[in-house]
């Protein structure tokens, strides 16, 4: 059955296997055959060209002695080629060992067969995987030879291999997975979890297999994801994310992110649903905590002015559909700069905590409070009948700050000061709300301080005025129209002038002169008040400087400057005077700084410190406006002023009566036990003057003598005699 066709081994495939792998296996006699083998080798020829799997006949020596179709194309042979070749030729180098040694034990079990999986090698040299049956049927009259079935696995190897791979990386993927996964039939019940998700809701895996989600489901939260499952599975969404509330078996709630997708089998039909979670209780604590800190102060955790413009334009809204009305209310502090300046920011942050708590305490929950900023503070009234709920509303907040505060050992009595706007559905822009509540803030504080004051259109177009006329200041200070008036200052007992008055004036190119009544304060209410100080200050040292050419006892004169409690509460101050004095060297104890009590209620601490160190200077104080103050007399004590100026409504009342006169004496004598010296304004006759001088007043000024007038008619002032006055 050799051929002189059929294929030799390759080389390497020779020089990979032993020189005679057979050479252990006895050689068998041949045998004539018969009738009967040959029938049976027809019979098999038959059978082995319908079948599907490999068949074949080795000898005792391992020479192919039959092989059908199947095998002989398996192995890419033609049947010249096949038959007499060793079958050994065909196994893979790396299984021909094990092979030969179950042929050897073949040889050794009569009528006996081995299974066995061997890798082959094709003549193409393509390896494939072949199942074989090999049976022993040497001893056979009909057949003398080992019979082998076999069948090509290869393929279904591969899948096998393949499948263990996908379930390892299933396993990998669901079962060690750090995200917490389930499995779930179609009626929510879990048939397999891992341990992530487990661990997320603290149960064992054994108490929630075969049990819905419920179990571990927050009560509120149960059927959350049923409208979306619905819809899954009408296939309108490919797969449903949602998050939930879940109680862990410890009572403790979290938050999850859940996405569940169907698995469908090839007619679209769902088998089950794969559940992928994530916690995110720590994500939504976070963005609550970010949340709430963009939409709240940091320091009294009030809501903070984008959260007051929200609740603005929803109570808007509320108002068009219930028909109430609503208020804003604007708060700020007065004074409070004193606290920081004497305690420290932190004891003023302290104390706006504690303010923060007492109005917090009388806030209807229906309202806002707002910490506006710096020292302010919002509130939003809603559901109102009337303006009278509007002004209920701001007396709670004021009585609510009745009570002393205690700071730092310190007990303070912090009053504040409220502008109220109340409006209605018809009003279209709420940004304008707190504008108007500002601008009766700003009435409130000018009315005195610790009140309230509804806004009206009036005040808006007074604010306005005011703005203007606080940029068109300005524009004049830059531009030099601003100018200083001097009023001599006479001792009354010899109607010598001993000093000046220094006065500010404007002369408005269209309005022609601004009283400073009307200027200093709108002044006042913005930083421009410091730079007329100091412009004040700079031109009055430079011109009472330039009257030591006038008179030879101009050395002698004084002048006289006030300042705004603002301006005395600069830190600059103290030395910019120093500076201003040292450039025109002008003897500091010419230089007389006016006070009122208001500069002082702003920060008593702070104003004595200032007076302490100008008087180190040798600059002197005249306290202004002396008897129209609400303390004055506890004031002179604690300022204890080398001047006290005498207000004009003692000296010129509007009605004579006697006991006008009995109060202007009582104040001379008052300042002269006091060693100061009493300065009398206004005085415009002369029986004012001779009731001044009765009394032992020893300095006035007023029209009798002369109003303020420019720098360049001073020295017509100095060079008059006394009795040319």
């Amino acid at each position: 059955m050799t051929s002189n066709k059929k294929k030799k081994p390759s080389a390497k495939r020779k020089a990979s296997r032993p020189k005679d792998p057979t050479s252990a296996i006895s050689q068998e006699p041949s045998v004539e055959p018969t009738q009967k083998a040959t029938d049976y080798y027809a019979a098999l020829a038959e059978v082995g060209r319908r079948s599907q799997d490999l068949m074949l006949v080795i000898d005792g020596t391992g020479s192919v002695k039959y092989a059908n179709p199947v095998t002989l194309e398996t192995f890419g042979l033609s049947l010249e080629e096949g038959l007499g070749t060793s079958a050994f030729d065909y196994v893979h180098p790396d299984d021909l060992q094990r092979v030969i040694s179950q042929f050897l034990k073949l040889l050794e079990m009569p009528r006996g067969s081995i299974r066995d999986v061997v890798r082959t090698i094709a003549a193409n040299g393509e390896t494939r995987e072949i199942e074989l049956v090999s049976t022993n049927a040497l001893d056979s009259k009909a057949v003398a030879g080992i019979i082998v079935n076999g069948r090509d696995v290869t393929e279904h190897n591969q899948y096998v291999k393949q499948l263990q791979a996908l379930e390892e990386r299933f396993r990998l993927a669901f079962e060690d997975n750090m995200a917490p996964m389930i499995f779930t039939d179609l009626d929510d019940r879990v048939f397999a979890a891992n341990d992530a998700f487990c661990t997320m809701i603290g149960f064992e895996r054994e108490e929630i297999l075969g049990r819905d989600s419920t179990l571990f489901t927050y009560p509120d939260d149960v059927g959350i994801a049923e409208d979306s499952l619905r819809r899954v599975a009408r296939g309108e969404i490919v797969q449903s994310r949602y998050v939930k509330r879940y109680l862990r078996k410890d009572g403790r709630l979290i938050h999850v992110e859940v996405l569940r997708s169907p698995a469908r089998d090839e007619d679209g039909n769902i088998l089950y649903h794969v559940i992928s979670e994530r916690d995110i209780t720590d994500e939504r604590t976070l963005a609550a905590q970010l949340s709430h800190q963009a939409l709240h102060d940091t320091l009294t955790g009030l809501a903070n002015r984008a959260l007051f413009h929200d609740r603005l334009e929803q109570a808007h809204s509320k108002m068009v559909r219930e028909g109430t009305l609503c208020a804003v209310l604007l708060l700020d502090l007065d004074d409070f700069k004193g606290v920081n300046d004497s305690f420290g920011h932190l004891a003023g942050d302290q104390l706006l905590i504690s303010v923060a708590r007492r109005l917090e305490h009388v806030a209807r929950s229906s309202d806002t409070l707002c910490r506006f900023g710096g020292d302010e503070f919002l509130y939003l009234a809603e559901g109102l009948t009337s303006a009278k709920d509007a002004e209920f509303a701001a007396t709670r907040l004021l009585e609510a700050l009745a009570e002393p505060f205690f700071l730092s050992g310190a007990q303070i009595q912090q009053r504040a000061s409220i502008g109220v706007v109340v409006f209605d559905a018809s009003a279209s822009q709420t940004t304008e709300f707190v504008q108007d509540a500002d601008v009766a803030l700003y009435e409130a504080k000018r009315e005195g301080k610790g009140r309230f004051v509804f806004f009206t259109p009036t005040m808006h177009q007074q604010a306005v005025n005011r703005f203007t006329l606080i940029q068109e200041l300005r524009q004049a200070l830059q531009a030099g129209d601003l100018s200083m008036h001097y009023q001599p200052i006479f001792e009354l007992a010899t109607t010598r002038i001993v000093g000046f008055e220094s006065l500010m004036r404007w002369h408005h190119v269209t309005r022609g002169w601004v009283p400073p009544s009307v200027f200093i304060p709108a002044a006042e209410q913005s930083e421009l008040i410091r730079e007329l100080g100091y412009f004040a200050l700079r031109e009055v040292v430079a011109t009472a400087a330039s009257w030591d050419a006038v008179r030879p006892d101009a050395k002698d004169l004084y002048v006289t400057v006030n300042l705004s409690a603002r301006q005395f509460h600069d830190p600059e101050l103290v030395s910019v005077i120093e500076q201003i004095l040292s450039e025109n060297s002008f003897a500091s104890e010419r230089l007389v700084i006016e006070i009122t009590e208001s500069v002082t209620l702003l920060n008593v601490t702070e104003t004595m410190i200032v007076m302490e160190q100008l008087s180190r200077l040798g600059i002197s104080f005249a306290l202004d406006d002396f008897g129209t103050g609400f303390s004055s007399l506890s004031y002179l004590a604690l300022l204890q002023p080398k001047v006290i100026k005498i207000d004009q409504s003692f000296v010129s009342p509007s009605i004579e009566r006697p006991r006008n006169k009995i109060l202007l004496e009582a104040i001379i004598s008052l300042g002269h036990k006091l060693n100061m010296t009493m300065l009398a304004e206004g005085i415009e006759t002369a029986t004012q003057l001779e009731r001044l001088r009765q009394a032992d007043c020893e300095l006035g000024q007023g029209f009798l003598w002369s109003p303020g007038v420019p720098k360049d008619e001073i020295t017509a002032l100095l060079t008059r005699t006394s009795d040319q006055w």
